[in-house]
């Protein structure tokens, strides 16, 4: 039996390799062999698996809490499963669970997380009868509410209804946040309004209920950015680098944006600040690599690389996204030699290649013109890919043309029916490829951009390592 921060690592060292299984299991036996069961452990968890975007399993140990454990629920559990379940289910499910919700419990956190679940969604209508109904029962008086609407109207290009929405805030006294700061900050982005942004950061800077933070400012940078004032851009950043507070996260996110500047001089400036500030995790390394990689440093990615690999197992776990970046950059370069080079070192050193590391190799070997391996490859790479990686359409387009200058339908058919088991093109794409396959007279040509479009979405096929939705979740990690 464990006790305080022990069992909390534990519980989360048997969830962490379930990937998306479910965790009920795991909660079951947990109970069973005697281990801590209070209510604040399991939120805490709730919480980290929020935090890693694991929303199914976070829902189930919500569900778990309640129906095996008969926690009661609060206010607080009620919002946080709302907004699960819109996550997980749906927003029908979502609103079904808040009709059930008991009166009593039904108060402002859980009329925002409502509000939040159909902003997501970009419902206006229905987020605008949610907020007339909290205005009804008195919850109009949180800052909170209005910045969800407010973002809402942003996503939606509605910057008229931005305006008549800060003024009702003006009217009733509530004090404007640093999010209503930087929510105005983007809509002036985006309609180009350099005046609108200068005078937002005026205000921010001036008002004395604030005490901005460095997310303030780095989406200041991103609005110089968008229209176009990079010099400006540059001294937001500086300014948000003096308010890091030692978070590991907000280095990474600084590092993508000096990166999008074109500053590598600042890229390694501030990477070396990281290093001596505080201990980098695999985010860190992951941020720095693919920043250097922008700049077409090979050299110094595999410097950085050799750093981090000096430290598995000791401090660091095998990350197998770090070296997929590598071997994307030999892929690119046509390195084909260094390429499979670089994959004995990732096994030697307990690494395991996955999808993306069969597709950099199948596109190394397109490159090179070895069509049977490249197929190989490429067939690996998907049949291990997740649900939701595209491939490129064109190596897709290259790998059948070869396989029916072949003659070999055996495969060119296996292979179109593995992009079908996959998702990756519709049932009738599939009966368009295998005609054109079939077809002996060569009167059937393929287009990759026409055929490979239907029912599929399709990229690069690379994956990239920070997003706008890991800035807004860097609060809540």
């Amino acid at each position: 039996m464990m006790e305080g921060s022990d069992s909390m690592k534990e519980l989360f060292r048997r969830i962490s390799p379930l990937g998306n299984q479910s965790i009920v299991p795991v909660l079951d036996r947990w109970v069973e062999e005697g281990n801590p069961t209070n209510k604040h452990l399991f939120q805490l968890h709730i919480k980290q698996l929020r935090s890693y975007k694991r929303y199914a399993q976070a829902l189930e140990m919500s569900v778990w809490m309640t129906d095996k454990r008969y926690f009661a629920m609060t206010s607080r559990d009620v919002a946080i499963r709302l907004d699960l379940i819109a996550k997980v289910r749906g927003i029908e499910h979502a609103e079904n669970f808040f009709n059930s919700v008991p009166k009593q419990l039904k108060v402002l956190e859980v009329y925002c997380a409502l509000l939040n679940c159909y902003a997501r969604i970009r419902s206006v209508e229905k987020a605008e009868a949610v907020m007339q109904r909290m205005r009804t029962l008195g919850f109009d008086r949180s800052a909170l509410s209005f910045n969800v609407l407010l973002g809402l109207y942003y996503k939606t290009g509605n910057y008229m209804k931005m305006d008549t929405l800060i003024y009702e805030m003006e009217e009733k006294g509530i004090a404007r946040e640093i999010n209503t700061y930087c929510i105005f900050l983007s809509a002036y982005a985006a309609q180009c309004n350099v005046d609108g942004i200068n005078k937002v950061l005026q205000m921010a800077e001036s008002d004395s209920n604030l005490a901005l933070q460095w997310s303030f400012y780095t989406t200041a940078a991103d609005a110089y950015i968008k229209v176009g004032h990079l010099d400006k851009a540059l001294a937001m950043l500086k300014k948000s680098e003096e308010l890091i507070e030692g978070r590991g996260i907000v280095y990474d996110y600084l590092l993508t944006q000096y990166t999008t500047l074109g500053n590598k001089e600042d890229v390694l400036r501030l990477w070396e600040l990281y290093k001596k500030n505080m201990k980098v995790f695999n985010k860190g390394y992951i941020a720095m690599i693919t920043s250097l990689l922008k700049f077409d440093d090979i050299e110094t990615a595999e410097k950085i690389f050799n750093e981090w690999e000096s430290q598995i197992p000791q401090t660091l776990t095998y990350d197998i996204r770090i070296p997929n970046f590598l071997l994307g950059a030999y892929s690119r370069k046509g390195l084909l030699e260094k390429f499979e080079t670089f994959v004995n070192r990732i096994i030697l050193k307990g690494g395991k290649p996955n999808f993306m590391s069969w597709y950099y190799f199948a596109m190394a070997l397109l490159r090179e013109n070895e069509m049977e391996k490249a197929v190989e490859a490429m067939m690996e790479a998907i049949l291990i890919s997740v649900s939701w990686w595209k491939p490129d359409e064109e190596s897709l387009a290259a790998c059948l043309k070869y396989l029916k200058g072949e003659g070999d339908m055996d495969k060119a058919e296996k292979f179109i029916k593995l992009l079908g088991d996959r998702d990756i093109i519709s049932t009738e794409v599939q009966g368009k490829l295998l005609r054109y396959v079939k077809d002996e007279n060569g009167e059937s040509k393929l287009d990759s951009l026409d055929m490979l479009a239907g029912g599929a979405s399709y990229g690069s096929g690379e994956t990239h390592q920070f997003s706008e939705v890991d800035k807004d979740n860097i609060d809540s990690k």
